[in-house]
């Protein structure tokens, strides 16, 4: 039997998109459920800092460390540095002069609402996501990270200052809202 160049094309073409899809689907996936990961830390976090009477947002652990509303600040300067800067190449908010990821005298509901704001925003960014831009590397404080791993390195983020405003809660004598439901 003779094949023709194009069929030997046709084929080689349907080879090669065989292996790829697969790995593409699986990137399609990480994303879905990146965002689903996403939305629930969300929800987690917006009911902490519901759980938390304005008038202790400025609580500190200790002198050195954060209050409770500079670390739910934080999490919104880190969502916004880690997609829009590091993963798309905007150029980062100045920390110390740029107010609008900072307490900066907002209210409580203020600050929440630049929070859902701030996830809006993320998950956004993260929907449009070209899947194949995961595999990218950037230096990340000295490591050389895939792009996917910067979004896992976010999740930590978040889950680390809301870990903190949880033991903040506690301190307050406020209990903090059920985790389990979010996982």
């Amino acid at each position: 039997m003779k094949f023709t160049p194009v069929f030997l094309l046709f084929v080689a073409l349907l080879l090669s998109v065989s292996c790829v899809s697969p790995a593409m689907a699986q990137e399609d996936v990480f994303i879905k459920e990146y965002l689903e990961r996403l939305e629930t830390s969300r929800n987690y976090l917006v009911l902490v800092a519901r759980s938390m009477p304005e008038e202790n947002y400025s609580f500190k652990a200790t002198p050195e460390s954060m209050s409770f509303e500079e670390h739910l600040m934080h999490i919104a300067w880190a969502m916004d540095w880690h997609s829009q800067s590091l993963m798309d190449g905007r150029k980062a908010r100045d920390w110390n002069t740029d107010m609008e990821l900072q307490v900066d005298q907002k209210s409580k509901e203020e600050m929440i609402a630049k929070i859902n704001e701030t996830f809006d925003t993320t998950i956004a960014f993260i929907s449009s996501f070209e899947v194949d831009r995961l595999e990218e590397r950037l230096d990340y404080f000295g490591a050389n990270r895939t792009k996917r791993q910067i979004l896992l390195l976010l999740s930590d983020h978040i889950t680390h200052h809301r870990a903190q405003m949880l033991v903040y809660l506690r301190l307050k004598g406020v209990k903090p809202p059920r985790y389990v439901l979010y996982q």
